[in-house]
């Protein structure tokens, strides 16, 4: 038996939230869901699904082998937007044929790896 799941938060740390927070609400445009001082948490997908971000001294100066993945069908409009607030991206939104994606690359100020794409395939998930 599978118990219920009923909403998903996945956090990271920071060093610095004053300058994290900027990212997240200006140049990703995610919503806050409630503020707790030295976390904030937003929402990702409708009420659901949540990233934290909480300020703490022993954050990783350099975080590696995280990926924070949004998928969206508009992939390009991500882009659009990203780079329209100054962030660098690896490059354009791009066909990637070994996992069927269409995605771009770009970091957080802390130098966590976000990666926004799409499912090339519209039956990507076989357990819907």
């Amino acid at each position: 038996m599978r118990l219920p799941i009923d909403e998903q938060i996945t956090f990271i740390y920071t060093r610095n939230l004053t300058k994290t927070i900027p990212f997240y609400e200006d140049v990703m445009g995610l919503q806050l869901a409630v503020d707790q001082g030295s976390c904030r948490i937003y929402h990702t997908v409708g009420r659901k699904a949540y990233i934290g971000i909480c300020e703490r001294d022993s954050a990783p100066e350099k975080p590696q082998g995280i990926i924070l993945t949004i998928v969206t069908q508009d992939v390009d409009g991500w882009y659009a937007q990203i780079t329209g607030k100054g962030v660098s991206c690896d490059g354009e939104p791009r066909m990637n044929e070994t996992y069927g994606i269409y995605h771009f690359f770009c970091n957080d100020p802390n130098g966590y790896l976000i990666e926004i794409q799409r499912f090339a395939s519209e039956d990507w998930d076989t357990s819907r």
